[in-house]
């Protein structure tokens, strides 16, 4: 079933992808690329045949105006048998970023997890603030990496990023990135408690928040630098 919504006068069709989308593919690729470029943090790189099998499976949304053109991407990952799940890759293009549909592709690529993986952790790794947000409205908890898949192949898809060095420099602990969880079964306890956790929304909407990412990032880049010196 499509998702749709107007938005400054644009109409937003989000649903699952599927065949007829192949052909942005590539062009997903290239704005995924650029997107990691300029922000000068990383992204595991994927190529066009990877997003169209995910496609295939199913296991995509993607987001496009009502005349067909893409807006946003975002597509779904398992490890570990299907104990947990990643939302990965959630790009939005420059146009239209700033308009609310990140939140509407992770909401419905959050739906898509928990329809097909239901007994599955969803779990991400990102730097970016608002992802953080959006993870924690969606019941994603702030996580240690010790609590992330300890599955290789996982983790390998970090190693196109460019602060590859700094997660394998300290054994898989620590990163420019935060690591999220979303446990449906501390979920289901929460939610039959009928308790609202609020101090995380509190904690990413404040100043403090984002000067305590602007240190643990300058910690980090210290970190390389000396030991680059060395």
């Amino acid at each position: 079933m499509n998702n749709s919504a107007i938005t400054s006068e644009v109409t937003y069709i989000v649903q699952v992808a599927n065949e007829s989308h192949f052909h942005l593919a590539q062009t997903i690729c290239d704005e995924m690329a650029e997107s990691a470029k300029a922000r000068g943090t990383g992204i595991a790189k994927r190529s066009p045949d990877y997003l169209i099998e995910k496609m295939r499976e199913g296991k995509a949304i993607i987001a496009l105006t009502d005349k067909g053109e893409w807006v946003g991407f975002c597509y779904i990952e398992t490890w570990d048998h299907g104990k947990f799940v990643a939302n990965s890759g959630l790009i939005v293009h420059p146009e239209h970023r700033k308009s609310g549909i990140a939140t509407r592709i992770k909401q419905k690529a959050f739906e898509l997890s928990r329809k097909k993986y239901p007994d599955a952790k969803i779990i991400g790794l990102t730097t970016s603030l608002a992802v953080m947000k959006i993870n924690s409205d969606l019941g994603y908890e702030p996580t240690t990496f010790s609590e992330l898949p300890a599955d290789d192949a996982f983790w390998k898809g970090c190693s196109s990023c460019v602060n590859y060095d700094v997660l394998s420099r300290t054994n898989r602990k620590h990163c420019l990135c935060t690591g999220m969880l979303f446990d449906p079964v501390e979920a289901k306890k929460k939610e039959e408690a009928g308790k609202k956790e609020d101090d995380w929304d509190f904690l990413t909407e404040s100043p403090l928040y984002e000067r305590w990412m602007r240190f643990k990032q300058r910690i980090l880049l210290r970190r390389e630098e000396r030991r680059k010196k060395n």
